[in-house]
């Protein structure tokens, strides 16, 4: 073969290599901007994998339940729960068939009851020691709380504070004492001694607990003092020397936000509804209206018609005009809260309405849908947006409220 041929062989090779060298080069250098195009155009649904809770090296294992989904509703509208109907699929199923057909979004479930008792499993050690979760309703707060999140029904955790005979009879040195050295108690009923700062952490554990499992607000119901406790005839401690029955519980209801606030949820609290316009029974039960007001971020007047005296606001059987109450009662409130100077944290105002029949009051009447509505539409005509209907036994005057 001549010199002519073998270099035209070479020459041909040549080009066919550097031809293949060509095009390769393009691809590759085509799909590396098609994949960064890619992941420039990653939408937010899609999402960042970099950060990804799910991972091949460990795909058994999988994320807590995210409770954050629990999405506060604009405008409040809810229901009392005992823990017992709360943990009965049947009850809670009737209660939820409620909310589905009603205006009403949330529910206010006990957590920690009256009598005591913590209504759900958790891990605490006084708790443990005297047995507080030994009556629980609710024996599967999960599954509970699922369903609450799959009906968009917001849930809010009641704890009662400082009413707490079974805290009271088994820790007696956590309890209001008379002078002597033995128990208070008003009706049967000890209370636990709210100048003691273990009470305090104890019931903010119990808060604590209730936030991690998917409540999104801390409602405390008996934050403050029995109203027949003669403060000269007890003994509350040292400190009750020093500060006032409004300043310990002001300064309670302070450290409480400040220990759940980091937890992500809302903190609100029950107050007498006469504490608004009377001075003496807010010194009576310890609730400063104004100064809790400073911290909290709803705070939940107890304005039930038959709950007020005859005369109130000039009328004669408050339990037969619900309206006017409810309004005049309102209304008050909003002058009370004026105090707060424009542009400091002002708790927004939740009052609790009446849906049971006070029989025990001499003029009362069958309360239903008809009075449970006049209450509502007051609430709004003071120019409030959030309501709770209380009702001890959850039998609710579906009639009263409106259609989802």
């Amino acid at each position: 073969m001549n010199s002519k041929k073998i270099l035209k062989i070479i020459i041909s090779i040549a080009s066919i290599v550097l031809i293949i060298g060509i095009g390769y080069f393009a691809f590759y250098q085509f799909k590396n901007i098609n994949n960064d195009e890619k992941k420039d155009n990653l939408s937010s649904d899609e999402g960042d994998f970099s950060n990804k809770q799910l991972s091949f090296d460990n795909y058994m294992s999988q994320p807590p339940i995210d409770y954050s989904v629990f999405l506060k509703p604009k405008k409040l509208k809810a229901i009392y729960v005992t823990g017992w109907k709360a943990g009965s699929s049947k009850y809670i199923d009737e209660l939820i068939e409620i909310a589905n057909t009603t205006e009403i979004n949330a529910m206010v479930i006990d957590v920690k009851s009256d009598d005591g008792y913590i209504t759900f499993d958790m891990d605490i050690p006084i708790a443990n020691e005297i047995g507080a979760t030994n009556n629980a309703g609710i024996r599967n707060i999960e599954e509970l709380m699922d369903k609450l999140r799959e009906n968009n029904i917001y849930p809010i955790a009641r704890i009662v504070v400082f009413k707490d005979p079974y805290l009271a009879e088994k820790r007696p040195d956590l309890a209001i004492k008379n002078k002597d050295g033995t128990i208070f108690r008003s009706k049967g009923v000890a209370w636990a001694n709210p100048y003691n700062k273990e009470v305090w952490d104890y019931v903010i554990d119990i808060s604590k607990e209730a936030a991690k499992v998917g409540f999104k607000e801390i409602q405390f119901d008996y934050i403050r003092f029995e109203e027949n406790l003669k403060v000269e005839l007890a003994d509350l401690g040292p400190l009750a020397n020093e500060k006032s029955k409004m300043e310990i519980i002001n300064d309670f209801t302070e450290y409480a936000v400040k220990q759940l606030k980091p937890l992500g949820v809302f903190v609100s609290a029950d107050v007498f509804g006469t504490v608004i316009t009377s001075k003496i029974d807010a010194e009576i039960v310890g609730q400063d209206y104004v100064e809790m007001a400073k911290h909290l971020d709803y705070i939940c007047p107890m304005i039930y018609p038959s709950h007020y005296a005859d005369g109130s606001f000039g009328i004669a059987y408050p339990d037969l005009q619900p309206y006017e109450i409810v309004l005049r009662s309102m209304e008050a409130s909003n002058e009370k809260l004026a105090q707060i100077p424009e542009g400091e944290h002002r708790a927004i105002v939740r009052p609790w309405l009446q849906d049971f029949t006070a029989s025990w009051i001499d003029h009362y009447q069958p309360y239903g849908p008809k009075q449970v509505r006049e209450q509502i539409q007051a609430t709004y005509d003071a120019g409030l947006d959030e309501w709770i209907l209380w009702s001890p036994s959850n039998r609710y005057s579906v009639g009263g409220l409106l259609s989802e």
